[in-house]
């Protein structure tokens, strides 16, 4: 890679990462600030990213990315408990589901989210099914229920990224003890259904 393809490579990165934390504290923040954050010039960053729709659907991807990653780990484990759970912690270590509290409904998805979205979902079926399978995971978790669990987790934000990270460990600790087989008591009303699930990334219309 010459010099300068890996000063945009670089740039790129500094970009994401700055997108990353600008709009998971502010969804409504201008992309200026991002090019602030990065360290690099509104220009370097609009010759990368036409938009900040575009910013933020490059984002959500990689999200995504990173997702199926931590589920092929995951899976590649032989202990079905010990699956679950490194999908969980994988998750919640790598924060994607701060992108979607924050960011769903900000862009319309391109067409290459889908063989990502379902591969991320067959993955999630195969680590969540073996789990119940052999009896370790209580028998009405369902797989749309684990994106609101890590919803949940993701939230917690305090002021320090250290602090943060270990409470996010802390609770999902005690989700996982209440995940666990044999469950004490039935959960009340039904899993979420994969369309109210979808529909919050559908683009929000401007009336």
């Amino acid at each position: 890679m010459n010099g300068r393809r890996a000063e945009a490579a670089r740039n790129d990165e500094l970009i994401l990462a700055a997108a990353r934390e600008v709009f998971t504290a502010d969804p409504s923040a201008p992309i200026s600030a991002v090019a602030v954050r990065a360290g690099v010039g509104i220009g370097a960053l609009y010759r990368r990213y036409e938009s900040k729709e575009e910013l933020i659907r490059v984002l959500c991807r990689q999200g995504l990315r990173d997702y199926v990653a931590v589920a092929r780990r995951a899976v590649a484990i032989p202990d079905p408990w010990e699956s679950f759970v490194l999908l969980m912690e994988g998750l919640v270590e790598a924060s994607v589901h701060s992108l979607t509290i924050r960011l769903a409904g900000l862009f319309t998805p391109s067409d290459d989210f889908g063989p990502l979205v379902a591969e991320a979902e067959r993955l999630n079926e195969e680590i969540l099914g073996r789990a119940k399978n052999v009896g370790v995971v209580r028998q009405d978790l369902e797989v749309d229920d684990i994106s609101l669990l890590l919803e949940q987790l993701a939230a917690v934000r305090v002021g320090d990224p250290e602090r943060t990270a270990e409470l996010r460990r802390r609770y999902l600790a005690l989700q996982l003890q209440a995940l666990r087989a044999p469950a004490q008591d039935a959960l009340p009303g039904p899993p979420p259904q994969p369309q109210e699930l979808s529909a919050r990334w559908q683009r929000a219309q401007t009336p």
